[in-house]
């Protein structure tokens, strides 16, 4: 079945369309994934990541990570989503 005149092109739009729906279906479920991990919990699989990431340049098996003290804005942070999960 061959397509004439101008239907190809509705059948080229229509798969443009489709891709594009398929990407915005991905990028939502990968935000959600995201959104469901904790500040601290991306902090830490960052860091191992990146420590990792210094063993192998090194030829090291592993590399030792020193703990970050949390700032005044994470301390509140942290004090004020508790107050608002002890709300619910």
């Amino acid at each position: 079945m061959a397509l004439r005149g101008g239907k190809w092109w509705k059948l080229v739009g229509l798969a443009g369309l489709v891709g594009v729906a398929t990407t915005g279906v991905v990028a939502a479920r990968n935000e959600r994934q995201r959104r469901h991990y904790s500040p601290d919990e991306v902090r830490a699989v960052l860091h191992e990541r990146y420590a990792r990431s210094l063993a192998a340049r090194d030829g090291s098996a592993e590399l030792d990570l020193a703990e970050v003290p949390l700032g005044p804005k994470e301390r509140i942070s942290r004090a004020l989503r508790r107050f608002r999960q002890r709300a619910r």
